[in-house]
Formats: C-alpha cells, sequence, structure tokens
C-alpha cells in the first residue's frame, strides 16, 4: 500500500524578502524551504552584487539539500558564477537583450522564469525561452499598495494560450492559489505568506 502526504506547498513558490522577516533571514529560508515548496526565488533587490553573491551562495545550499530549485533574480553573471542553474528575469530585462543574448540565456540556464503582465509579454517571454511565467498581479497586495488586482479570469486567459507553466503573484495565500490552479495555473507565488510564517 503507498501511502502519499499531500503538501500544501507543493504548488507554491516562495519569493523572498528578508526586511519582512523578524529574526534571521537564514534561519527563516531553513523553515521555508523544508516544507519543499515548488521553488525560491531569490528577490533582495536593494543588495549590492557582493552581498547578494554571499547570500545566494547560502540560500542555495539551503535549497541543495531539500531538493527545491532556487532562481536568482536577474543577477545572470552571479547565477552563472555559483553554478546556479535557474533564473528569474523581469519582462523589462528581457525586452533590453538582443535575440544573441537570448539564445545564451537558453543554453546557459535550465529553469528561465519570467515576470509577465499581459497577453503581450507572456508571447516574449515564450519566445525568449521562459519556462515558466510569474504572472501578476492577480490579487490586491500591500506589496503594491493601489493597484488593482487583474483577477482569476486574466489567469484563464493567459493560461488557455501559454505553453508553459504559469504562476499567479499578487495577493496570494493557499486558499487563493487553489483558486488560480483552477484557471490553469500550475500554481502561485507567495512572499508575506512564507516570509511571516
Amino acid at each position: 500500500m503507498t501511502i502519499s502526504m499531500y503538501n500544501p506547498y507543493e504548488h507554491a513558490i516562495v519569493i523572498t524578502n528578508r526586511t519582512l522577516v523578524q529574526g534571521s533571514f537564514l534561519e527563516q529560508m531553513e523553515k521555508v524551504v523544508c516544507l519543499h515548496p515548488q521553488g525560491v526565488i531569490l528577490r533582495e533587490r536593494d543588495l549590492s552584487d557582493e552581498e547578494y553573491e554571499a547570500l545566494a551562495e547560502k540560500v542555495l545550499g539551503i535549497c541543495a539539500r531539500e531538493k527545491v530549485s532556487c532562481f536568482l533574480h536577474s543577477r545572470i553573471s552571479i547565477a552563472r558564477r555559483l553554478g546556479c542553474t535557474d533564473i528569474h528575469l523581469s519582462i523589462p530585462y528581457v525586452q533590453s537583450m538582443s535575440e544573441t543574448e537570448r539564445e545564451e540565456l537558453r543554453r546557459s540556464f535550465a529553469q528561465v522564469s519570467i515576470s509577465c503582465h499581459s497577453m503581450e509579454d507572456m508571447e516574449l517571454a515564450v519566445q525568449a525561452g521562459a519556462s515558466q511565467i510569474i504572472l501578476g498581479t492577480i490579487f490586491e497586495t500591500d506589496c503594491k499598495k493601489g493597484l488593482q488586482g487583474k483577477g482569476v479570469e486574466f489567469v484563464r486567459q493567459i493560461c488557455a494560450r501559454c505553453p508553459v507553466p504559469v504562476y499567479a503573484i499578487g495577493g496570494m495565500n493557499l486558499e487563493r492559489i487553489s483558486l488560480v490552479r483552477q484557471a490553469g495555473a500550475a500554481g502561485g507565488c507567495m512572499m508575506s505568506g512564507f516570509m511571516k510564517l
């Protein structure tokens, strides 16, 4: 008899924000990664390259121990130096790349995650080699106060046309991840829910 355990976090991607953590960020990451989420995107955009690289090395180690994918956010050269095969990029970053740079991106990384906010963004991301899309902003969120969420129907429309997994972002919690999954998404991304756990 096979017994399988349901993991409520298996369809969730962690978006880091160490400023939300009370206490040690690395201890929080140990706790969060042990929940075996779908993956981690190490955001921390305010850090210098040196600070980001030092932190990334530690977070990559935590993720490797638990076999959880870790995407570095936009720091392609740091990812290469650390041997990280997963990268997350914003759509403006992708738009600024030449076709040669996009081809190199596809060769260099096993997984390329790209943030999108429209059908056009999604199409460009897929053309650029995205292996997954982070689609936002779906629900209103404290992270982007005053920005109205695009809602579940928007998720449904994108998922109907997107050939790669879509993860919704913005105001996500476990209940809302279930809603976006019903609309065709592979899951959702949570920041506060993981950083304040």
